[in-house]
């Protein structure tokens, strides 16, 4: 299918799994790779429902590969914020058929914004959550136009601004999951819900989903732009910079000390 994504097809589910070890860094090539599968799910009559999960135990994604930001020019950085953003806000508006996101460990940053953009939220008991972006220097500003609406603005600001992880079981408290499995139950109760949608009215479901989406999404859709740029002018700032760098080097930043 591509770096590190595989993708299977059977009894109209699509399942595109992420392995790109060792914790799924989103790099230029893997992005691209998920954006192809899930247009690959969507323009395939025959599958009515979709599953992104991990092949990395205990990992889901850990964001962006800081490559992407380090020593890069702002037009690249702006290139690959785009497709993370627009491109997958856009592939996940035209599918036409469910998508569920099967969180199997620890989703982070970038992780984050690959499940929040699919339909449906499973989590297994050990997974977690973080918007880990602050303390780089950087913000995670696609974010800051849907979780206030999810979980509240004060404990949104909470999440987005304190950069630590939070259980999956606080994310089921919250409303940011919509369901929690055992660990081992993950995978099958997936697919049992991945189930269901190809046994309902194929029209319904289609035009059902962009209604849905058109009265949940717009909002969101509106602010991506905003969110690139806001990005874009933090990550070629001297703050996020040196963030990064001792990020790298496993040092504290000169804001800890």
């Amino acid at each position: 299918m591509g770096e590190g994504v595989r993708y299977e097809s059977s009894n109209g589910i699509a399942e595109i799994t992420l392995a790109r070890g060792p914790v799924n860094a989103l790099s230029v090539e893997f992005l691209e790779a998920v954006l192809s599968a899930f247009g690959r799910a969507g323009a395939d009559s025959a599958v009515r429902a979709v599953i992104l999960t991990s092949a990395l135990p205990s990992r889901f994604s850990a964001g962006l590969d800081l490559d992407i930001l380090t020593g890069k020019d702002g037009l690249e950085a702006r290139r690959f914020l785009e497709r993370l953003y627009v491109g997958l806000a856009g592939v996940q508006c035209g599918m036409g058929k469910p998508t569920i996101a099967a969180v199997n460990g620890a989703a982070r940053g970038g992780g984050m914004t690959l499940a929040i953009s699919c339909d449906v939220i499973i989590a297994s008991e050990g997974a977690s959550f973080g918007y880990p972006e602050i303390e780089l220097g950087l913000i995670p500003a696609i974010h800051f136009a849907h979780l206030p609406r999810i979980v509240g603005r004060h404990r949104a600001f909470e999440l987005l601004f304190t950069g630590r992880s939070f259980t999956s079981t606080a994310s089921a408290e919250m409303g940011l999951v919509s369901r929690l499995v055992p660990d081992a139950a993950l995978a099958r109760e997936a697919k049992a819900l991945a189930a269901e949608f190809p046994a309902k009215p194929p029209t319904a479901m289609r035009l059902g989903r962009a209604a849905f989406m058109r009265a949940n999404d717009l909002d969101y859709r509106r602010s991506i732009a905003s969110a690139v740029e806001d990005v874009c002018n933090l990550a070629t700032a001297r703050e996020a910079r040196e963030g990064l760098a001792t990020f790298r080097q496993k040092r504290a930043p000169p804001w800890q000390h």
